[in-house]
C-alpha cells in the first residue's frame, strides 16, 4: 500500500500548518534519518534471515546425503544378499538336475539301444 502524491501534498500542508515552515527542514532531516534506520534494521533482519536459513539449508542438505548414503548401503547388501541367494538356489538346482539329466539320458540310450 503506497502514498499517492495528493496524500504527500496534504501531510506537507499539515506539516507547515503544525511547525511552521523554519521547521520543515529539521524535520525532514529526521523523518530522512529515520527511515535509514528503518531500512538499516529491515537489511539486517533480512541478513540475519538469510544466513539462518542458509545455515538450515546446509543441515537438510547434510541430512539428505547421509540417508541418501545408508539407503545406498542398505540397498547394495540386499542385491548383494539376493545374488547369494540366487547362485545358492541356482547350484542346488543345477545339483539337483544334474543326477536326473544323467537318469533320462542313460534310460533314453536304453531305450535307443532296446529299439535298434
Amino acid at each position: 500500500m503506497g502514498i499517492s502524491g495528493q496524500e504527500i501534498i496534504i501531510i506537507i500542508i499539515v506539516i507547515l500548518l503544525l511547525f511552521g515552515a523554519d521547521k520543515l527542514p529539521e524535520i525532514a532531516r529526521t523523518m530522512g534519518k529515520g527511515m535509514r534506520e528503518v531500512r538499516k534494521a529491515t537489511d539486517e533482519i533480512k541478513k540475519e534471515f538469510d544466513e539462518s536459513t542458509q545455515d538450515i539449508r546446509k543441515d537438510i542438505n547434510e541430512v539428505t546425503d547421509s540417508v541418501r548414503h545408508d539407503i545406498n548401503e542398505v540397498t547394495d547388501s540386499v542385491r548383494h544378499d539376493i545374488n547369494d541367494v540366487t547362485d545358492s538356489v541356482r547350484k542346488d538346482f543345477n545339483d539337483a538336475a544334474s543326477p536326473l539329466s544323467d537318469e533320462v539320458n542313460d534310460t533314453a540310450r536304453d531305450i535307443n539301444n532296446g529299439i535298434r
